[in-house]
């Protein structure tokens, strides 16, 4: 079954991973129209892909040819064609942000639960071909994770505000899909969480440095389960480029009762058990945007409705909310859930 596609915003990531997807699977997805707030991009993108630019999101998500909305980039108008999507009944597929305000994403993520679509959020380390070995590995040869630790290093924020602005968005929803990546690999939501930050010197606003612990213990048993550990930061000045990539840890260590595992995404994946070094270049696989289009595809098409993502999003950003408290208290605090 091929889907009549509209398009949101098509941000830094379009012409290098959004557009070779949807080319690749022109079997599954048709793109009917193009919104996008710099009119002459969108004008530029409808061409190629003979389709429709339009001004408004609220247009798009009405037309009677669109099965679907896939929401690819940050825009001025936040979450709305969300939820213009649920007010026209069209599944989406969503790589924007979530709001910053607490209240808001509750709001959506009721509104989306309430209007009956399917929902897909872009989740990309949950997707990639290292993960999904990995997930395999685990129930095979690995056994139950017992430690994980993630470490992002992040390059200084650019002098100009819009780009800086961009890059604080960006960063967020990293540090989201970093703890629940964490939470997917382990199979499971933490307990408690106790978190760390180092301010920036100089009297500078922010921190150069952060770090949270997820406790996946029993809240009578804590230590009985396992550890998750997430650093990042930009503690390497801007001077300092080559430094940043200089010897940069695994996106993620897996130490599991019978062998441990580093991956680098999105395709390389090394692991050890009791019979040496095992390593796989997943290059070959599937690349990643193609694999969660498939997915969504197979989403909207199913006759069992799911929301897969949104759910685990706002878990993901309770979880943060509850990492920067700890930070202000200095202790640990369990992790809330609805």
């Amino acid at each position: 079954m091929k889907l009549g596609v509209g398009i949101v915003g098509l941000g830094t990531r379009w012409e290098s991973r959004h557009l070779p997807a949807i080319r690749s699977l022109a079997d599954r997805f048709e793109v009917r129209a193009i919104c996008e707030q710099v009119a002459h991009r969108a004008r530029r993108a409808a061409t190629e892909l003979n389709a429709v630019p339009l001004d408004g999101f609220r247009a798009l998500a009405d037309r009677e040819d669109v099965d679907a909305i896939l929401y690819l980039a940050d825009q001025w108008y936040g979450a709305a064609p969300i939820l213009a999507a649920c007010d026209a009944g069209k599944a989406v597929y969503s790589a924007a942000s979530l709001p910053e305000q607490r209240d808001e994403v509750e709001a959506l993520l009721t509104r989306v639960e309430g209007s009956g679509i399917a929902f897909m959020a872009e989740l990309s380390r949950r997707h990639a071909a290292a993960t999904v070995r990995l997930k395999e590995l685990i129930a095979t040869r690995l056994g139950r994770p017992r430690t994980v630790f993630c470490h992002q290093r992040l390059p200084q924020p650019a002098s100009d505000q819009r780009t800086a602005a961009q890059a604080v968005a960006r960063d967020r929803r990293d540090l989201l899909e970093m703890v629940d990546w964490c939470c997917y690999v382990i199979d499971q939501p933490p307990t408690s969480v106790v978190s760390v930050r180092h301010e920036k010197e100089h009297g500078q606003a922010g921190s150069d440095y952060q770090m949270m612990s997820l406790d996946f213990s029993a809240t009578d048993r804590p230590g009985s389960a396992p550890l998750a550990q997430i650093s990042y930061g930009q503690y390497i000045p801007a001077a300092w480029a080559e430094a940043v990539s200089f010897r940069p840890p695994a996106d993620m260590q897996v130490a599991c009762e019978r062998g441990i595992a580093f991956v680098d995404l999105p395709a390389t994946l090394v692991w050890f058990d009791d019979a040496g070094r095992h390593q796989e270049s997943l290059e070959s696989d599937r690349p990643v945007d193609e694999a969660m289009f498939l997915q969504f595809h197979r989403t909207t098409t199913s006759l069992v409705r799911r929301l897969g993502g949104l759910g685990d999003m706002v878990r993901a950003l309770r979880i943060v909310d509850a990492a920067l408290e700890s930070q202000s208290s200095g202790q640990r605090l369990p992790c809330p859930f609805a």
